[in-house]
């Protein structure tokens, strides 16, 4: 079973930057659509971005759209987002997750195993 861990959350100004990381331990990384998913208080978790397991392919969620940026080195087991020009609305807890297929979704069902989420809040 692979398992998640994110970090790099924190408090930061509006316009500033942040990069997480999400850890992954388990054999099946490399060949796993990566994406991350945040939740804000009293609202459903949406999803954010996703990476093939090439990192040749990403998707992104229209919000954040040319502001963030997802990757993955293969050879570290670790997929990151960096974010840039973060808005209060950015602020959440941000969650890797993991889908053991080839194909990339905004679905969160769809998404195999979870990291238990990092932080971010962003000030005005």
């Amino acid at each position: 079973q692979v398992q998640l861990v994110e970090s790099g959350g924190g408090l930061v100004q509006a316009g500033g930057s942040l990069r997480l990381s999400c850890a992954a331990s388990g054999r099946t990384f490399s060949s796993s659509v990566m994406g991350w998913f945040r939740q804000a208080p009293g609202k459903e978790r949406e999803f954010v971005t996703a990476i093939s397991w090439s990192g040749g392919n990403a998707l992104y969620a229209d919000s954040v759209k040319g502001r963030f940026t997802i990757s993955r080195d293969n050879a570290k087991n670790t997929v990151y987002l960096q974010m840039n020009s973060l808005k209060p609305e950015d602020t959440a807890v941000y969650y890797c997750a993991g889908r053991l297929a080839a194909t990339m979704t905004p679905t969160s069902t769809q998404y195999n195993y979870w990291g238990q989420g990092t932080q971010v809040t962003v000030s005005s």
